[in-house]
Order: structure tokens, then C-alpha cells, then sequence
């Protein structure tokens, strides 16, 4: 549903989450070169891990002596880079002391790097030295500089599972709110000396959060706010797809293959939530890496519509993303995640036994992931 709740956008690793626990706040968004005009994805991350167990120095759980003395991680991050040609992804760590925020606002800093709801801004560089020497940084080399104006227009509210009971449980290992699935950014990014503007109409731009004990696997996400119907050639300018999820536990037990599907289609959300058993609703879904292309499936359908997904996006444009889980494990080593997907999505009503076709659209700028852990 389309229901704004900022209380679910707060810091969360209070409890045991402070001793084994993640939140991160992500962002995502297009950019244009100020003397080329070539546009760029980009995705900028706060990451907090572990707070309990930190202060003056970062804890890296990728260092060979932590792995062997089973040491947990405990830092901030910021986490930024680029799909397309040359993606990347450049990894600063700070201790936690570095790392501030209030507790009734979004109001977030680490080290000189800042996040409210409505502005983020910072930077962040790994040097070629350091990227080679240093493989518990777990990133490339490079830099990158954002300063930007951040306006969220549709929510993606996933009830039932994020809420203040479950929330206090610490129910789910993986908790998701996803606050913008269809975000306008406005402002600048410099990345490795080339300036781009981010142009609010032509952003493509999307923001959530995770946060829990663990990751799922598999773990899947898509996400796209540039859709166009292909009945009428129109943009469709209240829009957006949202999908995540993969295998949720809740209380220790994992729920099988069950994912979230949200499209709002021009001011009428379309909601395939497994949790809302009243609404019969089922997902299936499919991921398939091939020589040079990944390809995802999302077919979903409730009491009253079906939605069917299909997406592509070069793997040359792809990354295979690093993170390490709190417990100081890195079981995601082919974590495929993209910004440049295209694909499209056929959304149907229910009539009696029939199915009468709604829109058939084009999705572009779509956000993409995949993977599941190493065996």
C-alpha cells in the first residue's frame, strides 16, 4: 500500500540487534555527464553494523585474523558506486564513534557524510593501493561525491511485516520498508573528476532500507519508477514496480520462496503480499544468469488481478555486490545487482474466469538483484 511511515525509516539496532545486527538506508537514481549528456546509475548506502561492539576503530569481519578468531564485524559504511560500463562499488569504513543519529528523526551522519529524509550528501574514495592491498575492504577503486536533494513520492508500505509489534520481536533476520519506490533527486555527483546533474523529472530514482540479524537466500529485488504503456505510448508519471524478497525467516523459521510484488499503477496500488492471506495471493518467480544477459520472471496474482514480470540486464553492466552479515560471515558471493534492467509488465483484471488486460508497459532504469549463498 501506498502509506507513508517514516517510524520504520529510523535507526533500529537497538537490543540484540546492537550486538549482531545491520540497518542500511539505500538509494539509487540516474545522473547525466554536464559535458557528454550520458546518463549513469548510481546508488549511494549508510550501513551500520554491530554498534555494541564497536568505538574507536572499524572491526572488519573479512580480515584473515577476525575470520580465524571468530571476531564479528562492527563499523559504519558508506557504500556508493556506479552500473554501466565500469560499474563499481567503493567502500569507506568508519568506527562506530564516527557514526551518529536521532532517535525520533532520520537524521544520520558518518564521519562527514549525511542522511535526512529529504538530503543526502557526502563523499567517499578507495585508492587503487588500497582496493588491491586491502580485499577485507571488499571494493574497487575510485571516488565519488554526491550532494542531493531527495523527494519521495510513492511508498511501498509492506504492512503486517514491518510493523511496531515485529519490529520489537525482532520477528524477521530481514526486515524491509521501502519509503520510495519512485524517489525525484535533484542535485550533483562527481565520480572519478566527472560531474553529472541529477534532474529531479529524469532521476529514475528509488530509496529503502533493510535491516535485521541476517540476509536471505535467495535474495531478490526489482524496482523501476520509468514505465511506459505501450498501448498508448504514455509515461506513466504515478507509477512504480517494486519486488523484493526470497526466503524470509520469522522467528527462526524460514517461509519458503516467499516474495513481496507492489505496482502502483497510476494512483492504484496493485498488491501481491503473501501475509495478507485474505487477499489469495501467489508469486512465482524465476532468476537465470546466462553467458551475457540475466533474466528475472515475476509472475503474481490475487482475487482480483495478475501481474507478469520479465526483465533483462547485461551482466557487463552488473555487479556482484559485497556484503558480510553481522555474524561475520560473507555467504553472498554471486550477489548480482544491477541499475540498468529493462523488461516489461502485463497487468490484467479478473473477470469471473477471464482476464482483461489493463496495460502492457515497458520498464527501464529498473533496479535488479540476485543471488543465493555459497554451498
Amino acid at each position: 500500500m501506498n502509506k507513508s511511515d517514516l517510524s520504520r525509516n529510523l535507526y533500529m539496532l537497538k537490543g540484540p540487534l546492537a550486538k549482531e545486527g545491520y540497518d542500511w538506508w539505500w538509494h539509487n537514481f540516474t545522473g547525466y555527464n554536464t559535458k557528454t549528456g550520458e546518463a549513469k546509475a548510481f546508488f549511494v548506502e549508510y550501513f551500520v553494523c554491530n554498534p555494541a561492539l564497536g568505538g574507536e576503530k572499524a572491526i572488519l569481519g573479512q580480515l584473515p585474523e577476525n575470520i580465524k578468531n571468530g571476531v564479528k564485524p562492527s563499523y559504519a559504511l558508506i557504500k556508493v558506486g556506479v552500473w554501466g560500463e565500469n560499474a563499481k562499488q567503493i567502500h569507506n569504513f568508519y568506527p562506530i564513534n564516527s557514526f551518529s543519529s536521532d532517535k525520533n528523526v532520520l537524521n544520520v551522519k558518518i564521519g562527514k557524510c549525511t542522511l535526512t529524509e529529504t538530503h543526502i550528501e557526502g563523499h567517499c574514495r578507495v585508492s587503487p593501493e588500497d582496493a588491491k592491498d586491502h580485499p577485507e575492504y571488499m571494493c574497487d577503486a575510485g571516488q565519488m561525491s554526491w550532494k542531493l536533494s531527495v523527494d519521495k513520492k510513492i511508498t511501498y508500505n509492506v504492512g503486517l511485516g514491518a510493523s511496531k509489534s515485529l519490529r520489537n520481536l525482532n520477528a524477521f533476520e530481514m526486515f524491509w520498508h521501502a519509503e520510495g519506490i519512485k524517489t525525484e533527486y535533484s542535485g550533483i555527483v562527481v565520480l572519478d573528476g566527472e560531474v553529472y546533474d541529477v534532474i529531479p523529472e529524469k532521476s529514475y530514482g528509488y530509496a529503502d532500507k533493510n535491516w535485521g540479524k541476517d540476509f536471505t537466500s535467495p535474495w531478490l529485488w526489482i524496482s523501476s519508477c520509468n514505465i511506459t504503456s505501450l498501448i498508448t505510448n504514455k509515461t506513466l508519471t504515478n507509477s512504480a514496480v517494486e519486488v523484493g524478497g526470497g526466503k524470509p525467516k520469522i522467528l527462526g523459521v524460514a517461509l519458503d520462496r516467499k516474495i513481496l510484488v507492489a505496482l502502483y499503477y497510476e494512483g492504484k496500488m496493485y498488491e501481491y503480499n503473501f501475509s495478507k492471506f485474505w487477499e489469495k495471493s501467489n508469486v512465482e518467480f524465476g532468476f537465470t544468469e546466462g553467458e551475457n544477459i540475466n533474466k528475472w520472471f515475476v509472475n503474481s496474482s490475487n482475487s482480483d488481478s495478475i501481474m507478469e514480470l520479465t526483465l533483462e540486464c547485461p551482466k557487463s553492466e552488473m555487479l556482484l555486490i559485497n556484503y558480510e552479515a553481522p555474524n561475520g560471515k560473507k555467504l553472498h558471493n554471486r550477489l548480482w545487482n544491477g541499475g540498468t534492467g529493462y523488461g516489461e509488465i502485463k497487468l490484467y483484471e479478473k473477470k469471473g474466469t477471464e482476464k482483461v488486460l489493463i496495460d502492457h508497459m515497458e520498464i527501464r532504469n529498473t533496479g535488479c538483484e540476485y543471488g543465493e549463498y555459497s554451498k
